[in-house]
């Protein structure tokens, strides 16, 4: 394992840890209130919770080197969590929004505790969401992105469920109701957007525009023709593979050094890819 898969798992950890603490206090807010927006809240720290414990498995696994029936490693598996967060968001979504139409307007109570509580539980969200932002640029983590993301929609969830519950516990009831629907809609919107980032990385979408591979390869001395570019993947994780002609006379260590020069050119492009070059004669 090396640090930077260390690193990922260690913020998980302790994003984890703050996440279930979150999650036992929003717990105790909302079934002292009654408020079905504050329960919900906590449905989504659990969420959150979840999440952390299947992005450390997932991320163990991806930091597996290639084996037999991986020959490319196991990336994907890290993508393949975050189209599993993407997916827990969207049923939470739809959970929130059957809950809010079948409790009704019930009375919600107020109390100062309560209230003092879900501002620190806000506070401890951004705190952890901005943190954990900072370490997944750092680390360009797409995992931690997605983890990142997901803490955000606990902090706008929790600004409104607090301003509902509030006007709620005032005789507007059904604001209650309301707010709880807001929550639905803002989390099933996130997870549209973790979904736009996993799919295209599960389903082998081109990772860079084939015009742009195929000029900076013909950019190189030696090179006649591009017959062949593809590409996938995201982040750290990017493959590529040309197949280049170059003129037939030419002996086969002078073909090898311009095919050592293109992959030196992509890998300065595309960082720690997996680059595939194949050498053709041209006829």
């Amino acid at each position: 394992m090396d640090q930077r898969d260390r690193r990922v798992r260690n913020v998980l950890l302790i994003e984890g840890s703050a996440n279930l603490a979150v999650l036992l206090a929003k717990l105790a807010v909302g079934i002292s209130t009654s408020s079905i927006a504050v329960l919900g809240d906590a449905v989504h720290s659990f969420a959150d919770l979840a999440n952390n414990g299947l992005a450390f498995f997932a991320h163990r696994i991806a930091s597996s080197p290639p084996d037999r029936e991986h020959p490319y490693g196991h990336r994907k598996f890290e993508t393949l969590a975050v189209f599993v967060l993407a997916t827990l968001l969207a049923v939470l979504a739809i959970e929130l929004v059957l809950h809010a139409v079948q409790r009704g307007n019930r009375e919600v109570i107020r109390n100062d505790w309560g209230l003092a509580v879900m501002v620190g539980v806000f506070v401890v969200n951004v705190a952890i969401a901005t943190w954990e932002g900072r370490w997944a640029r750092r680390l360009d983590s797409d995992l931690l992105r997605a983890d990142a993301r997901h803490t955000l929609s606990d902090i706008l969830v929790t600004a409104g469920v607090i301003t509902g519950w509030q006007l709620a516990s005032l005789g507007y009831a059904w604001l209650d109701t309301a707010t709880t629907l807001g929550v639905a809609g803002l989390v099933l919107y996130l997870a549209y957007d973790l979904f736009q980032r996993a799919i295209p990385v599960l389903t082998d979408h081109m990772a860079a525009d084939p015009e742009e591979i195929m000029a900076l390869v013909c950019s190189i001395e030696g090179v006649r023709e591009a017959r062949r570019v593809r590409s996938k993947g995201a982040g750290g994780s990017v493959a590529v593979d040309v197949v280049v002609a170059v003129d037939a006379e030419l002996s086969t260590s002078e073909s090898h050094a311009i095919a050592d020069a293109v992959e030196q050119r992509l890998l300065q492009r595309f960082g720690n890819a997996d680059v595939t070059v194949h050498i053709e004669p041209l006829e």
